[in-house]
């Protein structure tokens, strides 16, 4: 029986040094994270880039009995991450719009995409590196199939559809509305002080939001049928990606579909 006034450490489980570690390296992370987004300047922006990540068709099952993929997209330093498709197979469908700073230098974007697991780390299961088109740094828009790399061979994972604009100058410089509607916010990957049941280390992803804007965009249904109806030829779930990464300007959609279809 324990009498008296009770240690501070009492009914607490003291940590390891390792976990200890983790947890200040975790923080450091996300402070440096933080201040990096907080500052755009440091990153030296050249323009906005907006990628919608539509889908994909892939080659192989790679699930036990259901695959359930999600795509991760780093560009310069900022990682962005899809919802999953529940249940997408070969065939997962995202509609996704990332909106971005592009700094400096970076014309590269990296992709993955890797199935969502319940019980453990979730697999990698196709990737690849993609060249950013001059033609979309000179404002075009550009819409393409990309090949995936994996444990099948250098572009024998199947395909990637995504489509890619760019805005330079100073319009570039505010921040788009994240969280609302098909945008996703930038995600920092951190080691997780928690394990799971196998032992073995995670990253836990953690969404960073920037400052909203003082005025969003207003989505209109109307526009969008009426540029629906005006390219029929054109899937629907793509003309609504377009119309969102053209902050739902019904002029500049117009124009980026007109583009798309040359």
């Amino acid at each position: 029986v324990l009498l008296g006034t009770l240690p501070p450490d009492f009914l607490r489980i003291t940590g390891t040094s390792q976990q200890q570690q983790e947890a200040a390296d975790q923080q450091a992370a996300l402070a440096l994270h933080h201040q990096l987004i907080g500052n755009p300047f440091l990153q030296n922006p050249a323009g906005r880039l907006n990628i919608t990540v539509a889908q994909a068709k892939l080659v192989k099952n790679y699930g036990m009995t259901r695959m359930d993929p999600y795509v991760r997209l780093r560009v310069g330093h900022c990682v962005y991450e899809t919802h999953t498709d529940p249940n997408g197979g070969k065939n997962p469908r995202w509609n996704k719009v990332v909106q971005c700073l592009l700094p400096q230098g970076v014309n590269v974007l990296y992709i993955e995409i890797y199935d969502e697991c319940s019980f453990t780390m979730d697999e990698l299961i196709a990737w690849a590196h993609i060249n950013i088109p001059q033609a979309v740094l000179s404002g075009e828009t550009h819409e393409d199939w990309h090949p995936l790399n994996g444990k099948l061979g250098e572009g024998k994972e199947g395909m990637i559809n995504l489509v890619l604009s760019y805005t330079s100058g100073t319009g570039a410089m505010n921040p788009y509305l994240y969280g609302g509607g098909n945008m996703v916010p930038p995600v920092m990957m951190v080691p997780s002080t928690a394990q799971n049941v196998f032992g073995i280390q995670q990253f836990a992803p953690v969404s960073v939001y920037t400052q909203l804007p003082a005025q969003a965009p207003v989505f209109n249904q109307a526009h969008l049928s009426q540029i629906e109806e005006m390219f029929p030829n054109v899937d629907k779930e793509v003309v609504k990606s377009v119309y969102e990464a053209n902050r739902f300007n019904k002029d500049a959609t117009v124009n980026s579909l007109l583009q798309m279809s040359e």
